[in-house]
């Protein structure tokens, strides 16, 4: 009996022990696999000079949107006297 019990708790301990390694193995195994590094700045440089000509460029507009026009009133509901 006491054979029989010891096989249950190594069966138990190894499917946890088991159950905490196959997470981790799934994120090694990624293409590539392990760590890279910091990421690269690939993209092209801003010119700040072209960005805000551009911005200077767009005209201002005569009436001052708002978004939340369409879910209320214009104008205010007058009261009832």
């Amino acid at each position: 009996m006491g054979r029989a019990k010891a096989i249950k708790t190594l069966a138990v301990a190894v499917t946890i022990i088991s159950s905490l390694i196959v997470p981790a193995d799934a994120q090694i195994g990624q293409k590539g696999g392990g760590y890279r590094g910091p990421p690269t700045e690939d993209h092209p440089k801003i010119d700040e000079k072209a960005y805000k000509a551009a911005l200077d460029r767009i005209p201002e507009p005569s009436k001052k949107y708002d978004p939340w026009g369409v879910a209320r009133p214009t104008e205010p509901a007058k009261s009832a006297k």
